[in-house]
C-alpha cells in the first residue's frame, strides 16, 4: 500500500512538472565564505597580471585562479569601483580614490586624493562609483563630479545635474543624467543630445554599441537603440521581459552577443547570430539573482559581481551543461536526440527536453536504462518492461524487464536485447515478437557481435560468454570464456567494440580473442596505453572515452597513434553515473550523462595559446624572492597561475628534482614539505595529447638544518676537538693510573705469591713431616708386626719344645734345660702390654673411623680388625690374641655379624677400605 502511494505521488508530481530549463554555459560560483569578504560586489576588472579584481564593499579582492587575497583601504570605507590600467588597479571609495600596486606578493595602496582637498565644501559627500579611461586619461566619477587624472595632475569637473553613470564610447563620453536625458562631455562642457529627448526622466545604467548601433539600457524602461541617427525601442523579444524587470548593468561580449544583468532575474545572454537568448539565474546556475556588475577576462568569459557572491560564466567554452536543480529529473542513464531537443531516460522515468522545457512522459515512472531510435519510434529499455515512444504516445510492447542494451544485428535486419535475465532476439522491428536465447538466464548488461552466428555477452556481475546460434536463434553452444581460459577473477568485465574488433578488460588486463586457437590473448597495445581505467566507451571508429582516476579522457586515433585529450573535471565533478556512463555523438557534439543531467561539448574546438604560466612561491603567506632560502623541515606553497580561468585553462602536472613521477596539480596549488637540503627544482608540464611538454620551472633552495649551519659545524668541530683533547688527557691520566694500579697490583700479586709460596712450602714441610711420621708409624707397625711374628714364632717354638718334651721319656736334665730355655724365651706380661699399646697407637686413625662407624665393637674386636687390616691369617692371629685357631675363626664369624657383611666379602679388604 505504501509503495503504491509513493508511486502515485511520484506520478502526480512528475505529471505536472513542466519546467523551463536551458542548456547553459558552465558557471562557477564563489560565495563570501570562499573569498572571506562582504556580500555586494560593485565592480569587476582583470589586471595586466591576469588576476581578477573586485570592489567588494569594505574589501578590495584579488583572485588569480588559485588563491583569494583581501585588503582594506586605510580609511576602511566602502569600495565602489575598480579599474585596471597597466600595472595599477585604480579604486574609488567614499571621498577617496587611488590605486593598488603589487609589491613583493602583496597589494600596496597609494591614495591620489589624500591631502589634495578634492572633497571639500559641496563635495564632502561623494562616492566614486565608476572609473574608466578616456583619451589616455583616468576618470573617477561620482554622481555629482568627475575627477580627471592626467599624469600627476588631478582636475575636478562639477556636474550641473545629478547623473547615473558616464559611458566612454567611440571617442565620445556620454553622461547620463537622472532626469534631463543624456549629454556629451566635450571640452569640459556638457552638451545635451536633443535627439534622445525620449530618455528624459529615465535612469540609464549602461550605454554600449555593436555594428547594429548604440544601445541604451534603462533601469525600468527596457532597451533603446540608436541606428542611423534614429532612437527607437529595441525590437527584440527579450526587451518585453526587460521592461518588467530592473536592468542594473549591461555590456556587449562581442559584436554578436550581449550580457544584461538584472536586479531580480539574473543575467540574460543574447546571441544575435544564433537568434537565441539564455537566462542564467538562481533556478539553474547562480547563487544570487541580483547582478550588480559585469566584467570580462582574456577568454572573454563573464565575471558577475552579485548582490551576494561572485560568478564566473564560461560563455566561450565548447562545454554546455544541463542540470536539473529541482531533482525531478534524477540521474540520467540514457539520451537520444529528437527534432528539437533530447529524449532523456533517468531513474525517475522518461523525459522530453525540447525548446528549453523539460516534460515528463506520463506513465513512464521508474528506471529507464536504454533509449534507441528505430525508424520514427524510440525503443525504451525500462525496469518494468520494453516500451515504444513515438513522440506522442508511450506504450508497452513486451514484458521484458530491464533492457540494458539494444544491439542492431550487423548481418541481418533484427535486434538483440540484453536484459535482467539473459538475451532476447527480435526477428525484425516488430518488438512485440521476440525469442529468448535459451541456456543463459543471467543478468546480461552488454552484448557485442562480430560474426553472423556469434554473440559476446558480459554478465552484470562476473564472467564473459560466447554464444553460438543458428539462423532461427536456437542456441548451439554457450561458453564461459573467462572460465575456460583459467581467469578466476572475472568480476565486472568491460567489453569494447572498436574498429570491428572486440576487446575485453578483465581484472585490469586487456584481451582479444584468437578465433584460430579459441583462446583469449593479451592485447599489448591497449595494455600499454590503457591500463588502470575504470570504464571505456566507444564513440565512433576513431574515438572513444576512458574514465581513469575519476577523469574523462577523449582518445582519438590517427596515423601516429592515440591522442589523449583530458575533459576538464569541473564539468562533471561529483556527478559521474558510475558504471553506467554513456557517450553519445550527435553531429559534431558529444554528450555524456550525469547524475542530474548531462553535458555537451564539441571536441574539435581549439584552445587559445597556452600563454605564460607563472609560478609564485609562498612561505608562511609571504611571497618568496629569488634569494630566499627555505628553512629546513618547513613547507612551501607554489601557486601555478594560468592566464585563463575557463575552458582554456590547462590541466597541469609537475615533478620535483627530475624524478620520473609526474603528479597532477590540483586547484593550481602545490604544497611541498619534507624537502632535502640544497637546490630544489619544480618542473611544470602539460599534456599535448601525445606526451608531456615542459612549460616552466621554479627553483629555490632549502637551507641546511640549523644543526648543520656554519656556526653549528664550527661549534661541532670545536666541541669535538675539546672532547678529543679531554678524552686524550683523561686517557693519559687513566693510563698512568692504570700503570700505577698495575704496579700496585703486581706488588700485591708478588706478596700474595710469596705468601702462597710460603704457605705451599709450609704445607710441603707439613706434608713431609706427616710423611715422615707416617713412615715412622709404618716402621713402628712393621716393627710391631715383626715383633708379633717373632713372638708368634717363639710361641710356636715353645709349643714345639713342649710337645717334644711330652713325647720324650728320658733324662730329666733335658727337661730341665728345655724348660729353662722356654722360660728364658717366654714373653712377660709387661711386654704384651707394650705390644698392644704400640699396636693401637700405630692404628689410631683406623680405630677412630672404625669406632665412629661401628660403636658396638669391643676392644678385642678392634684388635682383630687391626690384625685383619695387617692382612694376617687366622693362624698368625691366634698366638697374638692368645687363642686357638678355631677361636680366631669363631671370632671372625662374630665380627662379620656385627659388621653386617656377607660371607663373600674379604675381611682384610673391607678393613683396608674403612
Amino acid at each position: 500500500m505504501k509503495k503504491y502511494f509513493f508511486h502515485s505521488f511520484l506520478f502526480l508530481l512528475l505529471s505536472f512538472s513542466v519546467k523551463s530549463q536551458q542548456l547553459l554555459p558552465f558557471v562557477e560560483n564563489f560565495t563570501k565564505t570562499e573569498y572571506n569578504g562582504d556580500n555586494q560586489v560593485w565592480s569587476v576588472c582583470q589586471g595586466n597580471d591576469n588576476a581578477i579584481y573586485f570592489a567588494n564593499n569594505h574589501y578590495f579582492l584579488r583572485y588569480n585562479g588559485v588563491k583569494w587575497e583581501k585588503y582594506t583601504l586605510p580609511n576602511k570605507t566602502i569600495i565602489r569601483s575598480v579599474f585596471a590600467d597597466s600595472d595599477k588597479i585604480y579604486c574609488g571609495s567614499y571621498n577617496e580614490f587611488g590605486y593598488w600596486k603589487r609589491v613583493h606578493g602583496e597589494m600596496k595602496y597609494t591614495s591620489l586624493s589624500k591631502g589634495k582637498k578634492l572633497f571639500t565644501g559641496a563635495s564632502n559627500n561623494e562616492e566614486i562609483w565608476k572609473i574608466f579611461k578616456f583619451k589616455n586619461q583616468i576618470y573617477f566619477q561620482s554622481f555629482n563630479e568627475i575627477f580627471i587624472l592626467n599624469g600627476n595632475k588631478i582636475e575636478k569637473i562639477k556636474i550641473p545635474f545629478q547623473i547615473s553613470y558616464c559611458f566612454p564610447l567611440k571617442e565620445k563620453l556620454y553622461v547620463a543624467s537622472v532626469t534631463n536625458g543624456v549629454y556629451l562631455l566635450e571640452n569640459k562642457k556638457f552638451v545635451k543630445i536633443n535627439k534622445w529627448i525620449t530618455l528624459e526622466n529615465t535612469i540609464i545604467h549602461s550605454i554600449d554599441s555593436n555594428s547594429d548601433g548604440t544601445f541604451i539600457f534603462t533601469k525600468k524602461n527596457g532597451v533603446y537603440v540608436e541606428k542611423n541617427g534614429i532612437l527607437s525601442t529595441w525590437n527584440h523579444p527579450i526587451n518585453t521581459i526587460l521592461k518588467s524587470e530592473l536592468i542594473i548593468t549591461a555590456r556587449f561580449i562581442d559584436n554578436d552577443r550581449l550580457a544584461i544583468g538584472t536586479a531580480f532575474k539574473g543575467v540574460y545572454v543574447v546571441d544575435f547570430k544564433k537568434n537565441k537568448t539564455i537566462s542564467i539565474n538562481r533556478n539553474n546556475s547562480l547563487k544570487n539573482n541580483s547582478i550588480l556588475s559585469i566584467g570580462f577576462d582574456k577568454e572573454n568569459d563573464l565575471w558577475l559581481g552579485m548582490d551576494n557572491g561572485i560568478a564566473h560564466v564560461e560563455i566561450n567554452s565548447p562545454f554546455s551543461v544541463f542540470s536539473d536543480n529541482s531533482g525531478v529529473l534524477g540521474s540520467v542513464y540514457a539520451i537520444s536526440p529528437t527534432k528539437n531537443g533530447y529524449l532523456l531516460g533517468s531513474n525517475h522515468g522518461l523525459f522530453v527536453y525540447e525548446n528549453n522545457l523539460l516534460r515528463f512522459i506520463d506513465n513512464s515512472q521508474g528506471q529507464v536504462w536504454d533509449i534507441n531510435k528505430v525508424d520514427n519510434n524510440y525503443l525504451i529499455g525500462h525496469n518494468d518492461g520494453t516500451f515504444l515512444f513515438d513522440n506522442t504516445s508511450y506504450r508497452k510492447v513486451n514484458p521484458i524487464n530491464g533492457g540494458w542494451q539494444l544491439l542492431k544485428n550487423n548481418f541481418s535486419n533484427n535486434y538483440f536485447m540484453a536484459h535482467y535475465a539473459g538475451i532476447i532476439a527480435y526477428s525484425s522491428d516488430d518488438f512485440s515478437n521476440f525469442k529468448r536465447l535459451e541456456g543463459l538466464t543471467k543478468p546480461i548488461k552488454t552484448v557485442a557481435q562480430n560474426k553472423e552466428d556469434e554473440l559476446w555477452a558480459v554478465d552484470n556481475y562476473k564472467s564473459l560468454y560466447k554464444i553460438n546460434f543458428n539462423p532461427d536463434f536456437k542456441v548451439k553452444r554457450i561458453e564461459n570464456v573467462t572460465k575456460s581460459n583459467g581467469i578466476s577473477n572475472d568480476y565486472e568485465v568491460k567489453m569494447f567494440n572498436y574498429k570491428n574488433q572486440i576487446l575485453f578488460l578483465i581484472h585490469n588486463s586487456w584481451y582479444n580473442y584468437n578465433s584460430l586457437t579459441n583462446k583469449l590473448e593479451i592485447n599489448s597495445v591497449f595494455n600499454k596505453l590503457f591500463k588502470d581505467i575504470s570504464q571505456i566507451i566507444a564513440v565512433n571508429n576513431e574515438q572513444f572515452v576512458i574514465l581513469k582516476n575519476g577523469l574523462f579522457y577523449l582518445i582519438t586515433q590517427d596515423d601516429n597513434g592515440f591522442i589523449s585529450e583530458l575533459i576538464p573535471e569541473k564539468y562533471y565533478k561529483g556527478k559521474i553515473v558510475n558504471q553506467d556512463t554513456k557517450v553519445y555523438q550527435f553531429g559534431k557534439e558529444l554528450i555524456i550523462n550525469l547524475d542530474d543531467g548531462f553535458f555537451v561539448f564539441e571536441p574539435t574546438k581549439s584552445k587559445l595559446n597556452i600563454g605564460v604560466i607563472k609560478v609564485e612561491g609562498f612561505y608562511q603567506g609571504k611571497l618568496i624572492d629569488e634569494d630566499f632560502n627555505l628553512e629546513h623541515n618547513q613547507s612551501i606553497d607554489l601557486n601555478i597561475i594560468s592566464p585563463y580561468y575557463g575552458y582554456n585553462e590547462l590541466t597541469l602536472f609537475y615533478k620535483l628534482n627530475n624524478t620520473d613521477e609526474m603528479l597532477p596539480i590540483s586547484n593550481g596549488n602545490i604544497n611541498l614539505n619534507n624537502l632535502t637540503s640544497g637546490n630544489q627544482e619544480v618542473e611544470i608540464f602539460y599534456n599535448n595529447g601525445n606526451d608531456f611538454k615542459k612549460i616552466t620551472s621554479y627553483e629555490f633552495n632549502v637551507a641546511r638544518p640549523w644543526y648543520f649551519s656554519f656556526w653549528m659545524i664550527s661549534f661541532y668541530i670545536l666541541f669535538s676537538s675539546t672532547l678529543l683533547f679531554l678524552y686524550y688527557k683523561w686517557n693519559k691520566i687513566r693510563y698512568l693510573e692504570k700503570i700505577k694500579l698495575k704496579e700496585e697490583e703486581l706488588k700485591h700479586q708478588r706478596e700474595i705469591l710469596q705468601l702462597e709460596l710460603d704457605a705451599e712450602n709450609k704445607l710441603k714441610i707439613q706434608e713431609y713431616e706427616k710423611h715422615i711420621l707416617e713412615i715412622q708409624v709404618q716402621t713402628k707397625a712393621s716393627e710391631v708386626a715383626g715383633k708379633s711374628l717373632s713372638i708368634a714364632k717363639q710361641t710356636e717354638m715353645i709349643e714345639g719344645i713342649q710337645n717334644l718334651l711330652e713325647k720324650e721319656n728320658d733324662i730329666s736334665n733335658l727337661k730341665n734345660n728345655i724348660r729353662k730355655t722356654i722360660k728364658m724365651n717366654s714373653i712377660n706380661k709387661k711386654e704384651w702390654e707394650t705390644f698392644e699399646n704400640n699396636l693401637f697407637k700405630s692404628h689410631e686413625d683406623f680405630i677412630k673411623r672404625l669406632s665412629i662407624k661401628y660403636p658396638a665393637l669391643t676392644s678385642k674386636d678392634k684388635k682383630l680388625c687391626i690384625y685383619l687390616k695387617m692382612n694376617l691369617t687366622s693362624k698368625e692371629i691366634a698366638p697374638l690374641m692368645n687363642i686357638s685357631y678355631r677361636g680366631v675363626e669363631l671370632h671372625r664369624y662374630r665380627l662379620r655379624k656385627k659388621l653386617n657383611i656377607d660371607q663373600e666379602i674379604n675381611l682384610s679388604s673391607f678393613m683396608n677400605n674403612i
